[in-house]
């Protein structure tokens, strides 16, 4: 039998895709925030052992998803299904990093990023801290 669901993510092609709408949220994916992505996915101990091809994957669904017009409550919807809760201040976090990464913050990043905080439940104050932490670590 066939998986009826064509996308279920693991919790790493989770945070992979919210590094990637992030990018994509302002219909131009800079060098700066693939950079992010790819170092993020090399170096994070959370993604030791993820396969790397997966990447371009969770890309494709995400633009897919992206252009459909229920696509961002369909991808939260993946989200929330394969992201344990544990790991939700984390794919904040590495989403608040994407969108700091070029030095500007676009008002489609900013409206996302306000969206995923919604989705993943993440407390202001909590969110206000790992906000200020990217910002301090992408000042040039």
């Amino acid at each position: 039998m066939q998986d009826d669901a064509p996308h279920s993510f693991s919790p790493q092609d989770c945070l992979v895709a919210l590094m990637m709408a992030v990018s994509a949220s302002d219909e131009d994916i800079r060098t700066a925030e693939l950079v992010k992505i790819q170092s993020a996915v090399q170096m994070l101990p959370i993604f030791a052992g993820y396969d790397e091809d997966r990447l371009k994957i969770v890309s494709q669904t995400v633009f897919d998803l992206f252009e459909q017009e229920d696509g961002l409550d369909a991808l939260f919807g993946l989200i929330r299904e394969g992201l344990p809760e544990r790991l939700f201040e984390t794919g904040y976090a590495l989403a608040c990093d994407v969108a700091a990464a070029d030095g500007t913050l676009e008002e489609a990043e900013l409206r996302l990023l306000e969206e995923i905080r919604y989705e993943l439940n993440i407390d202001r104050l909590h969110a206000a801290a790992i906000e200020r932490g990217a910002r301090a670590r992408h000042l040039s």
